[in-house]
């Protein structure tokens, strides 16, 4: 261990710099944390049913964008630039408009749709400050989805959510033009 390098750092992999400006953060090669609020969150590993729901969804999800050419659906890695944050959605839609011209750093603009599956390690307050935040950001629509309870829930507002069960059906509305899938293909 050098000089320069902490236990705490070298037990967790933490980068040695956990404070840093956004643009210091969107220029640099950190991978696996958000930024929020000036500072680093690591993205813990997700479980196997975290795996399998985002790859369920994902595909469904891209099949369909990709076959009426809508935009790109991408999973968790790629960051988006939100207001003064830089967020790691588990799967996220861009429409072909606002796509970004440079692939090689985060999304300067947020998602049209984001996407969280809720992880044994997030809490409510983390899911809902993330979904409030696109929201504020002009995002249209969020989803979030529950493992536990096999459900999904879908933001469009501080003020307009709705509660999606395994019998119900999930659709794009308005963002993903003419999406749809049963929410329990989600958990199969």
């Amino acid at each position: 261990m050098d000089g320069h390098e902490t236990l705490a750092s070298q037990q967790t992999n933490l980068p040695e710099v956990t404070k840093m400006t956004i643009e210091e953060f969107l220029n640099s090669d950190i991978e696996g944390y958000e930024y929020i609020k000036g500072e680093l969150i690591p993205m813990a590993p997700t479980s196997v049913e975290h795996g399998y729901i985002s790859t369920n969804l994902s595909s469904i999800l891209h099949l369909y964008v990709r076959e009426n050419k809508l935009g790109r659906v991408m999973i968790s890695d790629t960051g988006y630039h939100v207001g003064e944050r830089v967020l790691i959605p588990d799967i996220a839609f861009v429409s072909t408009d606002r796509l970004p011209a440079d692939k090689s750093k985060a999304s300067p603009v947020p998602p049209d749709l984001p996407v969280e599956i809720v992880s044994p390690t997030d809490t409510l307050h983390r899911i809902e400050d993330k979904v409030f935040t696109y929201l504020k950001a002009g995002t249209q629509l969020v989803w979030v989805i529950s493992p536990g309870s096999k459900t999904v829930t879908v933001y469009r507002s501080e003020t307009d959510i709705t509660l999606l069960t395994r019998i119900d059906t999930l659709s794009g509305e308005d963002v993903v033009d003419g999406f749809t899938c049963q929410v329990a293909e989600l958990f199969e």
